[in-house]
């Protein structure tokens, strides 16, 4: 099983990709100097697999890599996911 994590910036989104199918996606939006991520999507089949949680967390950790974008999780679950890393809640914007 090969996975592939890639930033897909004509597309607007991350991806999870397992043997080259899409297994999980997070989209975004930027506008000025935040970054919003308004969608999280993991194929159903591939559901409780911490896929979405390791989606979020490459782009996350791209975010903060490479630019200085403030993060504002729109999805439900990227806000989730800041509740259970807080360490991480420096990136939020307020």
């Amino acid at each position: 099983m090969s996975k592939e994590l890639v930033k897909e910036p004509d597309a607007d989104r991350y991806t999870l990709r397992i043997d080259g199918d899409l297994a999980s996606a997070v989209d975004y939006r930027v506008s000025g100097d935040s970054i919003s991520f308004t969608h999280t999507f993991t194929d159903p089949k591939r559901r409780g697999q911490g896929l979405a949680a390791e989606i979020v967390k490459f782009a996350i950790d791209d975010v903060e890599a490479t630019t200085d974008y403030r993060v504002v999780p729109m999805c439900w679950y990227v806000g989730e996911w800041f509740d259970k890393h807080p360490e991480r809640a420096g990136l939020l914007t307020r």
